[in-house]
C-alpha cells in the first residue's frame, strides 16, 4: 500500500510539471508574439486540448493565452 506521503509528493510532482509545460508555453509564446497565435499546436505540445490549455493557462497566470499575447503585443508593438 501506498504512504500517504508518497501520494502527496507525486501529486506535487505531477503540478509541478505540469507548471514546467505551462512555462515553456508562456516563453514559446513571448519569443514568438507577432506571429499569429495557433493555441491548438500549443496545446498539442504539451499534450493536451485546446481548452485544458486555455483553462491551465489561464489558472496559472490569471490571463488567457490570447490575453497574453495581446498584451505583449500592446506594449511591444508588433514588427513591421
Amino acid at each position: 500500500m501506498c504512504r500517504p506521503a508518497w501520494a502527496g509528493a507525486r501529486t506535487e510532482a505531477v503540478r509541478l510539471r505540469a507548471l514546467k509545460d505551462l512555462r515553456r508555453i508562456r516563453d514559446r509564446i513571448d519569443r514568438a508574439y507577432a506571429r499569429p497565435l495557433d493555441v491548438p499546436a500549443l496545446a498539442r505540445e504539451a499534450g493536451l486540448t485546446a481548452g485544458a490549455l486555455h483553462l491551465a493557462f489561464t489558472e496559472a497566470y490569471g490571463t488567457t493565452p490570447y490575453g497574453f499575447v495581446t498584451a505583449l503585443r500592446a506594449t511591444r508593438g508588433t514588427p513591421a
